[in-house]
């Protein structure tokens, strides 16, 4: 498996970049989208195990604001995900030259993978796995966000997210806390653009995700319909490709062989 770190230039932002494994034209590319409070690097060793097991070609990238891509001004606006699988992704596959792509979101990643899916409806794009997205928000998700507040302002999470930031913890931080805890973000939901996906759909969350319940699961298999295959992990919280590899590896490799 290689693996090679590198940038990409999407409208004149330099987006950190990290492609795994060698080229294939004829098969799609696993294109992986982070949580909130991620990057290339927290995916830590879940993409390089995938690609490998299933013989394809993988991309991860830090979104503005994070890793070591450019930083973004803040606030980031409420719909700042509509942003992102809207306009930023499209453009994204346009300079890494992908021409076939199945997606795979975590929390934010996740929502940002079903707003593209469903909203753009890009011929690229061939399938969209989701670990822990989020369709609207909860009071179970407020509260555990405005816990990691007080942990940034008065534990150790900062310096442990400086190690995968570097200048940009802050932008990274306060970009998804401000936001997430925003009165005026209460409401937001995107609910609207799961009727629009038409393309095989595998949503995964940990039975114990402390950052949303199964009716998120629950909504968004209804909202996409017979295209989506769900699962709870059990045993597991809110990033399952870290706290059951295995389980989310074996889910993933079925479901991607199976597409055809």
């Amino acid at each position: 498996m290689t693996n090679k770190m590198n940038t990409l230039v999407v409208d004149d932002i330099s987006l950190e970049v990290k492609w795994i494994g060698l080229a294939e034209s004829q098969k799609p590319v696993l294109v992986f989208l982070h949580e909130g409070l991620g990057c290339v690097a927290l995916w830590r060793d879940f993409p390089e195990k995938l690609c490998d097991s299933l013989g394809l070609r993988g991309l991860a990238f830090s979104r503005q604001g994070y890793g070591a891509s450019d930083p973004i001004p803040l606030p980031r606006p409420i719909d700042f995900m509509h942003h992102e699988g809207l306009v930023v992704l499209p453009k994204l596959f346009d300079a890494a030259e992908i021409d076939q792509a199945i997606l795979i979101g975590h929390s934010d990643g996740g929502s940002i993978s079903l707003i593209n899916a469903g909203g753009v409806q890009d011929a690229r794009v061939k399938a969209v796995i989701t670990l822990a997205a989020h369709v609207f928000n909860e009071d179970i998700t407020v509260q555990r966000i405005a816990e990691a507040k007080t942990a940034y302002e008065t534990e150790n999470l900062r310096k442990r997210l400086a190690k995968y930031h570097g200048d940009n913890v802050d932008c990274a931080f306060w970009g998804w806390n401000g936001v997430w805890l925003n009165p005026d973000f209460r409401d937001w939901n995107i609910e609207e653009f799961l009727s629009g996906i038409s393309i095989p759909a595998l949503i995964l969350q940990g039975e114990e995700d402390q950052y949303g319940t199964p009716a998120q699961v629950d909504a968004i298999e209804r909202g996409i319909g017979t295209h989506a295959q769900t699962r709870l992990i059990p045993n597991c919280k809110h990033s399952p490709h870290l706290e059951q590899p295995d389980v989310t590896l074996m889910l993933i490799k079925g479901f991607v062989e199976n597409l055809g």
